[in-house]
């Protein structure tokens, strides 16, 4: 289990946006990124192993979520010590839209973010983006699309920078040098988001990317 997992940015599809404030003639919105809930839910079982995390509510508004850093030792039936769980908390306010339920959710995926899911998000840039109106609300207008998605892909090629890249390409380009055709399939199979993907093969140079394609038949 490695927990660094837990901050990988998530696919471009799975990061959804929601109008925050808006200017006075209701034209323009702050665009806010956001997950859903059962994102964080697939993250931690992913990385962790749904049998090693959990999560409660010791009250209104407050979501706890546990993760088992350390197994507990059982000897003839009798416990030597209990697994060891760490815990991060944090808590929402009910929400406009869904109530107590939209509480409990949010609570849940803040206090996925104390564990890094989806902290990057925060980062994102937040931009003044064309609303239109749907019944008593506003959303997003078709326009917004094409630059909220240029945001996200360019926090991938950012995240893809620290460090991943380089090794990728290293490991990518050893294989290539010996001949290991399934050492590229399998280093390419860890790789299962289209515009991650896209952005890596670029990085190749002609010739490689031919030799690649040959290997991955």
């Amino acid at each position: 289990m490695n927990l660094d997992d837990l901050y990988k940015p998530f696919p471009a599809h799975r990061v959804h946006w929601r109008v925050g404030a808006t200017n006075a003639d209701k034209t323009k919105g702050i665009a806010l990124a956001y997950i859903d809930a059962r994102d964080v839910m697939e993250r931690l079982d992913k990385v962790c192993g749904s049998e090693y995390w959990q999560n409660r509510y010791p009250f209104a508004g407050c979501c706890e979520i546990g993760i088992q850093t350390q197994d507990g030792l059982i000897t003839e039936g009798q416990v030597i010590h209990p697994p060891v769980w760490a815990w991060k908390s944090n808590g929402a306010g009910e929400t406009d839209f869904e109530g107590t339920k939209g509480q409990f959710s949010d609570a849940f995926k803040r206090a996925g973010v104390l564990w890094g899911i989806g902290r990057y998000l925060y980062d994102l840039d937040s931009p003044w983006v064309e609303i239109t109106k749907r019944g008593k609300s506003y959303i997003l207008a078709d326009s917004a699309k094409t630059q909220l998605d240029k945001i996200i892909k360019d926090t991938v090629r950012v995240y893809i920078a620290r460090g991943e890249k380089s090794e990728f390409l290293k490991q990518c380009r050893e294989c290539l040098s010996t001949g290991d055709d399934k050492g590229v399939k399998e280093l390419w199979a860890e790789w299962t988001d289209t515009d991650q993907k896209t952005i890596l093969w670029g990085s190749f140079s002609s010739h490689e990317r031919t030799a690649m394609k040959e290997m991955m038949k």
